[in-house]
């Protein structure tokens, strides 16, 4: 009985606990926004902040998909039309690291430049 009783109240507060902790830290991610449209990236440099990991966006409007494929960033997602995707960098060092899309590599480039914190902007 006393067992069932604490299951009952103590669940649900250590649900209400951690949920709590863990809402603000799912926030602090800067998120940063990059669109494919007509197979090229948009814009096709993008700035973010050194030591700090950060969530790329990327939105393509094309109807066909894309692979977003950066050997710098050892990244790659394919992407299909009409659709987002959500991809996590970093913490990185200051820098230039180029992507570019699998299926349109003449076209779909870019670069994410990596600077000092305070010197970068979440969009």
């Amino acid at each position: 009985m006393l067992r069932s009783s604490l299951r009952k109240y103590w669940y649900p507060s250590l649900w209400l606990v951690m949920s709590t902790l863990i809402s603000p830290l799912a926030k602090a991610v800067p998120e940063f926004y990059l669109e494919l449209r007509d197979h090229l990236f948009y814009p096709s440099e993008i700035t973010i902040p050194a030591n700090k990991k950060v969530k790329l966006i990327i939105h393509n409007f094309d109807t066909t998909p894309e692979e977003f494929d950066s050997f710098e960033l050892n990244r790659e997602k394919v992407i299909f039309g009409n659709s987002k995707a959500y991809i996590f960098v970093g913490p990185l060092p200051p820098g230039t690291y180029h992507f570019f899309g699998e299926y349109n590599p003449n076209t779909a480039r870019g670069a994410v430049i990596v600077v000092p914190q305070g010197d970068a902007h979440a969009d």
